[in-house]
C-alpha cells in the first residue's frame, strides 16, 4: 500500500497534476510551454506503470478497492485535462470505470 502511495506523491502527482494545473488554470503562455511539455514524459511514464500493473489486476493493491486506488484515481481520471490521452491506456481506463461504479463515488468538481 505504501509503495503505491509514495508512487502517487513522487512519480505521478508532480507530472499529472502539474500539467493539468498549467493547462486548465493558467494561460499556457510561451514562458510556461516548456515546463508543461516537460511534464508529459514523466506523466506518460507514470500512466504506463499503472497500465502495466492493471493489465492483469482489477485493483492496484490486493483484490479490492483500497486507499491506493482512491488516491491515484483522483488526478488520473482527469489526466486528459493535462494533455494525457487516456484512450491509449485501456486497462487504466477500465480501472477508472470500476472506481466510478463504486457506491458513493463522486466526480471531482471544477
Amino acid at each position: 500500500m505504501l509503495q503505491r502511495l509514495f508512487f502517487e506523491q513522487y512519480s505521478h502527482e508532480p507530472f499529472i497534476t502539474s500539467a493539468r494545473y498549467i493547462n486548465k488554470y493558467l494561460e499556457l503562455s510561451k514562458e510556461r510551454e516548456a515546463g508543461y511539455h516537460a511534464k508529459q514524459e514523466g506523466g506518460d511514464k507514470a500512466l504506463g506503470i499503472m497500465e502495466q500493473r492493471l493489465t492483469d489486476l482489477d485493483w492496484l493493491v490486493g483484490n479490492n478497492l483500497t486507499i491506493a486506488d482512491i488516491t491515484l484515481y483522483a488526478y488520473t481520471h482527469v489526466a486528459d485535462e493535462g494533455g494525457f490521452e487516456l484512450s491509449g491506456y485501456p486497462a487504466l481506463s477500465a480501472w477508472c470505470s470500476r472506481i466510478e461504479s463504486q457506491p458513493g463515488c463522486i466526480a471531482m468538481a471544477d
